[in-house]
């Protein structure tokens, strides 16, 4: 059962707190954390993109030239792929790119990303995370004293708006709660900062 430090917002220790082996100690799955990153990508795609195939590019209709005794390649359109102003060969047409991952595969994906983190010694535990007011100011402040990187992800117990909005416009910092959490945004943060209401409620739910 791993042990970390749970530390205040001046980066000085309070008290420890033992993780679940079940949450945060388990042999990380390197297949499923790709697949869930896969998933999460695809997913985020519009699939707005679209070209002309050229049965729709406008033009064409007759042939070039005749058919023999010119020199040239025989041609039924200039609007073949071929030609300049021509259509476009396997057009993308606009689609659908998500598809949907078992619930099992997105927990096991999630586990193995926070179990990573604690071998990595990536992974911060916060007393607490409740600015007074609007700063920014106090989520860097915080953020250096811990020791965290650039790349962070904050993971909050509830939705704390001072907080959010107090973090929203550090360039690399990210926040997210307990329910909306992802693999991704796990794995492509250098440091994961955890308020330590949140590691219970994360342990409740996933153990």
């Amino acid at each position: 059962m791993p042990t970390l430090a749970v530390v205040d917002t001046a980066g000085l220790k309070v008290s420890d707190i033992e993780l679940s082996d079940a949450v945060f100690g388990i042999k990380p799955n390197k297949v499923v954390i790709h697949m869930a990153v896969v998933n999460y990508l695809a997913n985020q795609r519009q699939g707005t993109q679209s070209a002309l195939t050229r049965a729709e590019v406008r033009g064409g209709g007759r042939k070039p030239w005749r058919q023999k005794g010119t020199g040239h390649a025989r041609q039924g359109s200039t609007r073949s792929p071929q030609w300049r102003h021509g259509g476009i060969v396997f057009a993308p047409k606009p689609r659908d790119y998500r598809f949907a991952l078992n619930k099992k595969v997105r927990q096991l994906a999630i586990k193995s990303a926070l179990s990573d983190k604690v071998l990595e010694n990536s992974l911060i535990v916060l007393d607490s995370f409740n600015p007074e007011e609007f700063k920014t100011r106090f989520v860097v402040n915080t953020l250096k004293a811990v020791g965290a990187s650039q790349k962070t992800l904050i993971i909050l117990e509830d939705n704390n708006k001072m907080a959010v909005t107090s973090a929203r416009n550090i360039p690399g910092v990210k926040t997210a709660q307990v329910n909306t959490i992802n693999t991704y945004d796990i794995v492509n943060a250098t440091t994961l900062v955890i308020v330590k209401g949140a590691v219970e409620k994360l342990q409740e739910v996933y153990a």
